[in-house]
């Protein structure tokens, strides 16, 4: 099924991804001591965001939607186009934009290189889905 030359299923899927890889990432790979540590946050503050963790999907299908116009508009279809494309993205705008939880917040600096792979991770594989998928 296709909106405006986006193929939505694909959409779906990459941001279903995305979902999972930052699950297993921030949830199963980073104890949430060492994720309090690095975020600056607290166990008080994790406690009273629980009731947000239903919309955890907007993120990544906003980032997925944003992927598919991208790729479009860069008109760089296949997988490695999608791939080069979302690398691109992730560094450039994810990453860029999370620094400011670095240089304003609390973040830490052994945080950044985990974001970064983090984004290149999650975005390299929303890319390939998006591109490589008709």
């Amino acid at each position: 099924m296709r909106f405006q030359g986006h193929n939505v299923l694909a959409i779906i899927v990459a941001a279903i991804l995305i979902y999972a890889i930052e699950f297993v990432i921030f949830a199963m790979l980073i104890p949430p001591d060492q994720y309090m540590a690095f975020t600056g946050i607290t166990q008080a503050q994790v406690e009273g965001g629980m009731a947000r963790m239903p919309y955890g999907i907007v993120p990544p299908l906003l980032a997925a939607i944003g992927l598919s116009v991208v790729i479009k508009w860069r008109n760089r279809p296949g997988l490695m186009g999608g791939v080069s494309t979302a690398l691109m993205m992730a560094v450039l705008f994810a990453f860029g934009t999370s620094l400011y939880g670095y240089v304003y917040g609390p973040h830490i600096e052994a945080y950044l290189p985990v974001n970064l792979a983090h984004f290149l991770v999650c975005y390299g594989a929303a890319g390939a889905v998006l591109g490589a998928w008709k």
